[in-house]
């Protein structure tokens, strides 16, 4: 009787234990998407100043097929001030010839060693060093922006003198599958959801990856050259702990397209959660001391955002635990824990329903959230990949044709 009452004891503390750690995330979840869903904000900044002079770098890796369309929709934004320069980064295809003819300046760099990203970004900017602009932005080969977004994002960088992030979703490909659809939510939730809720709370938020603007003072000092599979990510928490954290823009869009073939849209998915679970796990502590160590909440916020996992990997641990602590308390343990996660379980449900009625419901019917079990367990392999096989390495997601 005294071993089963000590068995008893041990599992109701470990239980109580997961629960309390898995509530931080759901907390942080669902307040972001209730400030998301009370939000009524307007223009981020104060614009009435003259347009800065702006730069764009587009890094890009074969990007032949579909840099002529990036550059289409960018090229109209542009005054005579300002630049568009494509990085053609150890390309062998016509990207750069390709770039040229479409309007836009064209450099090309050689370098089997090292490859990324970063490397390519960091050599665009070594480029225009010695007459640089007032404002840099950063847009990925294979995205469009959306009219008056390069704008608003240098007006925005200019008059706040921070980095800037527009709201970067995904397209669903042409006869979306379910998949797509919860993917292009997922997307929408950590893309325009959480960042309009920090945003709401007046709180900074992260760099996404693309459609971002920084003041030249800022960013010419940012040591990009690295292979790093989320350089804007790393990015944003560096520049935030040096006291630049990240605006949010809502208003200013810049959209790509989720992959149609099922192997490219894993690729792409390994390499960006693989990313931000090790970012997650190196990261948030360095946020927290540094919060503490500058008395700056905003930090500790940024910490807390970042602690958030992808959403069906919180999904599936919120479910493994309930399950055993359900069982648990049928055996005779502590229901409390069981309790706590239940109450999880509806913060979540909450979070998921009221992002997609106020910002998916548009595009993303309400049928496709039945298929969300159906998501995450193809996305159980990815992240037991992360255990077993981490991807650490910069790999380019291939284009569909």
């Amino acid at each position: 009787m005294q071993i089963n009452q000590l068995g008893f004891l041990f599992v109701d503390v470990v239980l109580l234990a997961i629960a309390l750690i898995v509530l931080i995330p759901v907390a942080v979840l669902f307040l972001e998407c209730c400030a998301a869903f009370l939000s009524s904000f307007g223009t981020t900044a104060e614009t009435q100043e003259p347009r800065p002079k702006v730069a764009v770098l587009i890094p890009a890796y074969n990007e032949a097929a579909g840099i002529a369309a990036t550059i289409s929709t960018i090229l109209p934004q542009l005054t005579p001030q300002d630049r568009l320069l494509v990085i053609a980064d150890n390309c062998t295809d016509a990207t750069a010839e390709i770039a040229r003819n479409s309007g836009a300046s064209a450099i090309e760099r050689h370098d089997t060693e090292r490859k990324g990203k970063g490397y390519a970004l960091d050599f665009g900017l070594q480029s225009i060093a010695s007459d640089p602009p007032e404002v840099i932005i950063m847009v990925d080969a294979d995205c469009i922006c959306q009219p008056d977004a390069i704008d608003k994002l240098a007006r925005v960088a200019m008059a706040e003198q921070r980095p800037v992030q527009a709201t970067y979703l995904m397209e669903q490909p042409p006869n979306p599958t379910p998949k797509d659809s919860i993917s292009a939510l997922a997307f929408l939730v950590k893309n325009l959801v959480r960042p309009s809720g920090l945003k709401q709370l007046g709180l900074p938020s992260l760099l996404t990856g693309t459609g971002m603007a920084f003041p030249w003072l800022i960013i010419r000092d940012v040591p990009l050259a690295s292979s790093n599979i989320v350089e804007d990510m790393q990015m944003s928490l560096d520049l935030a702990i040096a006291g630049h954290p990240t605006v949010f823009c809502p208003e200013a869009r810049v959209t790509g397209c989720l992959p149609q073939q099922q192997q490219v849209a894993k690729t792409q998915r390994t390499r960006w959660e693989h990313g931000h679970l090790q970012t997650l796990l190196t990261q948030t502590p360095r946020l927290a001391t540094a919060s503490i160590e500058q008395q700056r909440f905003d930090l500790m916020a940024i910490a807390l955002d970042l602690a958030v996992p992808p959403l069906s990997l919180l999904v599936a641990i919120w479910l493994a635990t309930f399950a055993a602590s359900i069982l648990a308390a049928i055996i005779g343990a502590s229901a409390i824990p069981a309790i706590l996660l239940g109450v999880q379980g509806l913060l979540i449900l909450v979070s998921i329903v009221s992002a997609w009625a106020k910002f998916g419901r548009a595009d993303i019917s309400g049928a496709t959230l039945l298929s969300v079990p159906f998501y995450m367990l193809w996305k159980i392999p990815l992240y037991l990949g992360f255990i077993l096989k981490r991807q650490t390495k910069w790999v380019r997601t291939e284009r569909d044709v």
